[in-house]
């Protein structure tokens, strides 16, 4: 059990994790306050629908490993004689390489224009004053367009699997 007391600045919860392939799904412990979309939801400013969508996409952008480097690889290159069709690094890269496919096939459904705050909010976690002055927006005019972008990522997610789960 973790002591929220020995975290003053992280507002503690509790979330069932659920990997694309899992069938159980890890209930773990996390800090609410990582995600400037679950920030924007305690204050009643998204629908469940909307953070449902950007976590999808949050999930698939970090599996597909697209963000950038800051430091060396230390994983271990797995030798020749070792490699086989259903190797782990196999499996890994096949999982990366659908994620990517899911998330650059759902951030052109989004489009151009509103792709670039998702980008900016749901994947790289910058909060929203950050990323209106990053793209030279007008302040608070953020919260408006995050908005329209989620509901045209939970669009596109609704016709291609039904419907969305957090």
């Amino acid at each position: 059990m973790i002591d929220p007391k020995a975290y003053p600045n992280r507002t503690l919860g509790r979330k069932r994790l659920a990997p694309a392939d899992a069938v159980d799904r890890q209930l773990v412990h996390v800090n609410l306050d990582e995600s400037p979309l679950s920030w924007l939801s305690r204050r009643n400013l998204l629908s469940g629908r909307q953070v449902a969508a950007g976590e999808r996409l949050r999930r698939d952008y970090h599996a597909a490993q697209l963000s950038p480097r800051v430091t060396m690889r230390w994983d271990m290159a797995v030798p020749a004689a070792r490699r086989s069709a259903g190797s782990w690094a196999q499996t890994q890269a096949m999982g990366s390489v659908g994620a990517r496919t899911r998330f650059h096939a759902a951030m052109e459904a989004v489009g151009p224009g509103l792709a670039d705050i998702l980008w900016r909010v749901v994947c790289e976690a910058e909060g929203l004053e950050a990323a209106e002055r990053g793209l030279r927006w007008p302040a608070r005019s953020g919260k408006l367009v995050l908005g329209i972008a989620l509901d045209r990522l939970a669009a596109h997610y609704e016709n291609q699997i039904g419907q969305i789960s957090a």
